[in-house]
Parts: C-alpha cells; sequence; structure tokens
C-alpha cells in the first residue's frame, strides 16, 4: 500500500475510530489528558493530543508533552543491556554477581542462587515488586522501593536491601514480573563505567535523538501532572501518595516529584521521564531489526518469547522475552493483536503495542493512572485502532 492511500485510509476510518475513544473516556471522566501515537509501515497516520496536562490550569495537553514513564522505563534500560551485548561487552547469561559482587540474595533455603542477566531481562529471577506484596512485607520491612517513590536512598542501598530478602524461587523456574531491571541497572552502571543516567544517554537515547527522555525532566514546564483515578473525576496525585492496586496488596507508593529530583536513585525499572514522541522512535528502532544500535538477532531474542510455557496469571496468552511481553494466543488474551504483538504499560497511566506482522507501532501515554495502563481505554484503544486498519 503506498504512502498516499495508507494516509487516506487512516484519515477516513482509523482517525474517527481513536478519536471517538478518546473522546468517551475523557467525557467520561476517566481520563485527564492523553498523547497518542500511531505508525504503520514507518509512516506517522496518527498524532493526537487531547484533554489537559493540567486541569485545575486550565492547560491543554501538548504532543510534546513530558510524562513520568514509570515501567516504560524498562524496554529501555534493556535495551541498553543489549547494546552492551551487541558491543561484547556484556553477555545474557553472566551473572549477575560477576559485575555486582555485594548482589547475593539466597534462596528461602538460604542457599545462594546462580542469577544471570538472562534472569533479570525474563523476570525469572526470583525477584517480586514490594506493591505485590501484602503490607508490612517482606520488602516494605526490608525498605526496598519499587523505584516510584523518593525515600532518600541510592541504588547501591536499594540493591543492598533487596539482597538481604531471600528469593521467591529458584531463578528460572517461575516468572513474576518484578524489580529486576532495576538491579540490570545495576549491571549497566558497572559495565558501563558510568551512573545510569549516562550509560542511557550516551548508549540509547542520545543515539537515537531521544532528547526528551531521562531519569529527571528536561523541561519541567512540559511534566504532565499526574492523576488517578476516582469518583466523581480523576483526583490529583500528592506526593507522596498511595494507590491501591490487587487487593490484599500494599499497592504503589508514588512521589510525582521525584521526576525533578536529581538526587533520587535511577531506577531503571519504574525512573524514567519521557515523551510519546521519543517512545515511538525507540519502539519502531527495534520494528525495523535495530537498524545501527543494535544487531538484529539481539532484537529477535528480545522480542521471542523467552520463558517456554511458564504461567503469567495476569496477562494470560502472553510470554515474555527480554524486557517485553509477547503475544502468543490472541484468543486466551481476548485480543485482536496478531501473535507476536509486543506490548507492556506504565503506573502512571502508559500502555503500547508493537504489532510485528502489521508493521504496525502504538503509543498511548496519559496522565491518569491507573485507566490508562490497563483500564478500559487500553482495550477500547486497541480495538479502535485494529477496526481502522482492518476497514
Amino acid at each position: 500500500m503506498n504512502e498516499i492511500n495508507l494516509n487516506k485510509m487512516n484519515g477516513t476510518y482509523l482517525e474517527a475510530r481513536i478519536d471517538e475513544v478518546i473522546e468517551r473516556t475523557l467525557a467520561d471522566k476517566r481520563l485527564v489528558g492523553a498523547v497518542i501515537k500511531v505508525s504503520i509501515d514507518g509512516g506517522l497516520v496518527y498524532n493526537r493530543a487531547a484533554g489537559f496536562a493540567n486541569r485545575e490550569l486550565n492547560q491543554p495537553m501538548r504532543e510534546n508533552a513530558i510524562f513520568r514513564l514509570a515501567s516504560v522505563s524498562k524496554p529501555i534500560v534493556s535495551m541498553a543491556a543489549l547494546v552492551l551485548v551487541g558491543q561484547g561487552r556484556l553477555q545474557l547469561d553472566d551473572p549477575v554477581d560477576h559485575w555486582l559482587p555485594e548482589f547475593r540474595p539466597r534462596l528461602r533455603n538460604g542457599d545462594f542462587a546462580r542469577l544471570t542477566v538472562r534472569h533479570l531481562l525474563t523476570h525469572t529471577a526470583g525477584l517480586t515488586y514490594r506493591f505485590f506484596q501484602e503490607e508490612n512485607g517482606p520488602y516494605q520491612l526490608a525498605g526496598v522501593s519499587d523505584g516510584m517513590d523518593n525515600v532518600g536512598i541510592t541504588l547501591e542501598e536499594n540493591l543492598r536491601r533487596l539482597a538481604s530478602v531471600p528469593l521467591l524461587y529458584t531463578p528460572g523456574n517461575e516468572w513474576k514480573y518484578s524489580i529486576a531491571t532495576d538491579v540490570l541497572g545495576g549491571v549497566i552502571e558497572k559495565v558501563a563505567d558510568a551512573p545510569l543516567s549516562e550509560a542511557i544517554h550516551s548508549l540509547v537515547t542520545k543515539p537515537l535523538g531521544m532528547n526528551d527522555t531521562g531519569f529527571t525532566a528536561v523541561d519541567p514546564a512540559r511534566l504532565a501532572i499526574a492523576y488517578t483515578n476516582d469518583v466523581p473525576e480523576p483526583r490529583r496525585i500528592e506526593d507522596p501518595d498511595r494507590i491501591a492496586f490487587l487487593e490484599g496488596t500494599a499497592g504503589f507508593q508514588l512521589a510525582p516529584g521525584r521526576a525533578l529530583d536529581r538526587s533520587a536513585y535511577p531506577s531503571g525499572g519504574a525512573g524514567m521521564v519521557g515523551s510519546a514522541g521519543d517512545f515511538l522512535e525507540l519502539l519502531e528502532t527495534l520494528r525495523k531489526g535495530g537498524e545501527s544500535l543494535v544487531p538484529e538477532y539481539l532484537v529477535r531474542e528480545m522480542t521471542t518469547n523467552q520463558i517456554g510455557d511458564l504461567p503469567m496469571s495476569y496477562w494470560p496468552g502472553r510470554g515474555f522475552g527480554l524486557g517485553i511481553t509477547i503475544l502468543k494466543d490472541p484468543v486466551a488474551a481476548n485480543t485482536p493483536e496478531s501473535p507476536g504483538t509486543w506490548r507492556m504499560g506504565g503506573t502512571y497511566g502508559h500502555s503500547w503495542f508493537v504489532d510485528p506482522q502489521q508493521r504496525l507501532s502504538v503509543v498511548a501515554f496519559t496522565n491518569t493512572a491507573l485507566e490508562g495502563m490497563s483500564g478500559q481505554f487500553t482495550i477500547d484503544l486497541c480495538e479502535a485502532v485494529y477496526a481502522g486498519i482492518h476497514q
């Protein structure tokens, strides 16, 4: 399909369907603001900022708004690790304690576990997140930060606290979404011999021209205010604040001001900020095979299920690659996405996916947790995109 026809198709079908989803979600007061970008075969076919970046000041959302990325940080940091692998400076099966000698968590029986970089990237490392555990659970009692609060500790101290808690399982035997990417950040620092912020800049964001992306907001005036769903409308997230998650868990501990605090430790799994346009650039680089950033064989590794049939209870029908989920069974996942689609999200209100079969990349950054990450909006948007491209 040539570019003219592609643009015409999306102008007449795709745009109307996505617009309807956005307008309905804003009218229902489930989102405050959003930036949505859709690329097909390398062409930007949908690009819209909607709602408010700051509702209280009536400031409209702008296309170049900067957002707290939360777990959208993970693919960026995972890519930095793969760049180092491509350069021959790091190996996927390197023991973690080769680079972090002090990070040697034990199993519940007291034995040391063999933990590798691959375990970190695939989230099979025996770790979890504090927000998954009960109130006053082991991570909370040890003072472990999930990377979204601001507790005034260093990355090294957080890893020391994390290593003091027994692993949940022998690495490689199970899959649990976890703080593993923070540990990976510590490894990257050692391999690159630079602070994580500098390493990510030199390895990923500078080569790709991702000038809005880092561990603190490059332009505070463009930083969207963070909100969370409430009745009758989303409320502004306080600093600090807590957002309930799964029943029986401690929930998310958030500090929106972290995005402006250069002294906050760089959380590889949850601490970055950036724009939708920047992140689309990363996704498109990967969809095209890594281009000059990383060898194509490593992109294939990243975007291929690495965990076999290990169950992912809250992501049915999906497996896990190196830092991202991989769709195995669209029926089980109840999604129109093609098999092999990569997808993730972020607590502060983001979702994204790449469908290589359709040459499709979608970035949806919002300033409203948790609707923009896992609410009905994400389902409606996905269905609208596929209805538009299949019209």
